[in-house]
This record gives C-alpha cells, sequence and structure tokens, in this order.
C-alpha cells in the first residue's frame, strides 16, 4: 500500500521538496530522499513503509529507555525501515540503512496495530527499532487511533524532525531521544547537525509529553570529561534537573567496528559527572546496581530497583518518595 506523504510541495515541473526532517530532501521524479523510503511517484510523494512493520514485539517499557513512565508495563512495539541518519556505529543499521523492498514485513494497518496492542493486553505503543519520522504517516495514523482506545503512544527516536510535523504528533505520551554528542560528533559520526534534535528536544520539554534523554557513549569521540560536562550542562540549563539521562555502552559494529566498546568505568564516571547537576542518571548495557536504580534526590533513598529490564522493587506512592519529595514522572 503506498500512502502520500504529508509535509511536501512541488518546486517546478514534478520536482519536490520534502520538509518532514531538516534535511528538506529535493527529490526528483522516480528518486527517493535520504531517508529511502520516501518517492516521488509523477510529482506526488509517497510513503514505500506505511502499514508494513518489520517486527512486532512486546517490550517492557525500561527497555526503550523509559524508567519514569508506567514502571513494569508492556509496550507493543514495532518500526519500519529507513532512517534519515546514517550513523557510523548503528546498532539496527541492517534495516535502518536498507531500502524497504529488500526487507520482509508483513502489512498491518493503523486499526490492526491497534487491536494487537489490545489483544497483548498492552497499554502502550511504542513506535522503535529504526526511526519512526520516515514513517510518520503510519505512525501518525496509528497514535491518533491508539488515543482513542486511552493506549498511550511512545516514541524513541533521534529527535531530527522539523517542528510543524513534531507538533502534529499530538497523541504521542513519551519520548525518549537520542542526543548523541556536540556538534562536531553529529557531522563526523551522524551526518547531520544538532541544531534540530535540540529544537526536538526543548519542544517535547515544553508540552505534555514525558521526556527521557539516551546518550551512547563511544570511546574516543565524546566519552571525555568536557564532552559530558556540554552535554550535561546543555541539559541541565534547557530542560531543567529532572529530564532522567541514560548513559548506554556503544559495542563496535557496523562501520566503527575499530573502535573498542565502552567499559563500565567509562559510563559510571559519566554518571557520576552528570550527577551533580541532575537529579535522576542511569547506566544502561551493564550490569550497575546504582546505574539501574532510581533514588530520591532529597533523602536519597532508594525507591525503584531493576535487575536488566526487569522491576523488583518499586517504593513510589502515588507520584512520591515516603519523604514527601514529588517524583516527576507518569506513575499510573
Amino acid at each position: 500500500m503506498l500512502k502520500e506523504a504529508l509535509f511536501y510541495k512541488l518546486i517546478k515541473g514534478k520536482l519536490l521538496r520534502c520538509s518532514l526532517c531538516p534535511r528538506f530532501c529535493l527529490i526528483a521524479e522516480g528518486k527517493r530522499g535520504n531517508c529511502g523510503v520516501r518517492e516521488n511517484k509523477d510529482g506526488k510523494l509517497y510513503s514505500l513503509v506505511y502499514g508494513k512493520p518489520l517486527s512486532l514485539n512486546l517490550d517492557p517499557i525500561e527497555k526503550k529507555p523509559l524508567y519514569h513512565f508506567l514502571p513494569s508495563e508492556k509496550t507493543l512495539s514495532f518500526g519500519t525501515a529507513g532512517c534519515n541518519l546514517h550513523c557510523m556505529y548503528c546498532q539496527n543499521y541492517e534495516i535502518s540503512q536498507c531500502s524497504p523492498e529488500k526487507l520482509p514485513s508483513t502489512f498491518m494497518t493503523p486499526e490492526e496495530i491497534v487491536r494487537a496492542c489490545k489483544e497483548e493486553k498492552s497499554r502502550i505503543i511504542s513506535y522503535t527499532y529504526t526511526e519512526p519520522t520516515v514513517f510518520y504517516e503510519y505512525m501518525l495514523d496509528t497514535s491518533k487511533l491508539a488515543k482513542k482506545d486511552e493506549i498511550k503512544n511512545v516514541i524513541v527516536s533521534n529527535g531530527f524532525i522539523n517542528q510543524k510535523p513534531l507538533k502534529k504528533l499530538n497523541a504521542i505520551d513519551a519520548a525518549n531521544i537520542d542526543f548523541k554528542g556536540s556538534r562536531e560528533f553529529y557531522k563526523k559520526v551522524a551526518g547531520a547537525f544538532i541544531e534540530p534534535v535540540q529544537e526536538t528536544l526543548i519542544s517535547l520539554k515544553k508540552r505534555n509529553c514525558w521526556l527521557e534523554i539516551t546518550n551512547l557513549v563511544v570511546p574516543t569521540l565524546n566519552d571525555s570529561e568536557k564532552d559530558i560536562r556540554w552535554l550535561v550542562d546543555w541539559i541541565y540549563e534547557n530542560l531543567g534537573e529532572n529530564v532522567p539521562l541514560h548513559f548506554s555502552a556503544f559495542w563496535p559494529t557496523y562501520k566503527m567496528r575499530n573502535i573498542p566498546s565502552t567499559s563500565i568505568e567509562a559510563l559510571k564516571n559519566a554518571r557520576k559527572i552528570a550527577m551533580k547537576r541532575l537529579n535522576y542518571v542511569y547506566t544502561g548495557n551493564f550490569p550497575d546496581k546504582d546505574g539501574s536504580t532510581t533514588f530520591c534526590p532529597k533523602c536519597k533513598k532508594a525507591l525503584i530497583r531493576r535487575e536488566g529490564f526487569n522491576v523488583i522493587q518499586n517504593k513510589i506512592v502515588n507520584g512520591k518518595c515516603s519523604c514527601g519529595e514529588k517524583i516527576p514522572g507518569v506513575w499510573k
């Protein structure tokens, strides 16, 4: 099924410009945009991945990762082919950097996605695995239907999207945005630029959408104390001290197999630096008791303990610690 895309306009003849993401691709007739999944057919732009999820899985919400959003809940998760970034370390490059016709998919309408979510007795749908921006129309239609059935919607995204389409995604309840690093890091490793991601983070924080951030710590590229301090300072100054930050470990893959994996010491050090300004900082991809625990910033009590993606203890009651401190998040 081909779905006409949103956010484009004709420039001249059958030449058109896509305005979904900050690349503003000029696309000639018969050609595709940078993402590889939006094609100009006779002067109209079409999504090639509408209704074509590559996989449909029931995941713990902690896997997204979201630690302050409905702990222990399961979320129906899916994604399609394509991405509008081309990170040299992409862990899902087999599907994000591949054309959709080369990958097996099962056709599912937004109605069928919502029905599957209810059949799994889940109350959350997550748009994830690849970049949900490139399957925007599919996500938009599904999220609207889910909202009508009181199902929550979550995006796991690189945040590289223009503001107009982002604002139209008003059924999104929570987001984890990958904030990769400095301006130079985006240019060198992701082939992109940082400003639209920063705009996305600020925009999501201002609206009724729960926000968490992930930073992949890559040895020699964004793991220095200076890099971590810059990241933390930007979050603190623009988003505040209560947005949860997840540091995760890099593993050699795709075009960056010559760089060593991130050590647990590097993750712990990043968390130590971040905790000086931010209240909720976590480490991932490694067993780290403190790094997976939610502590009260006031009395320092351990409130939520996790083992992997499993919550083994949750002492938050009515959104508060027993000392009375309010813990930001969506708890019920």
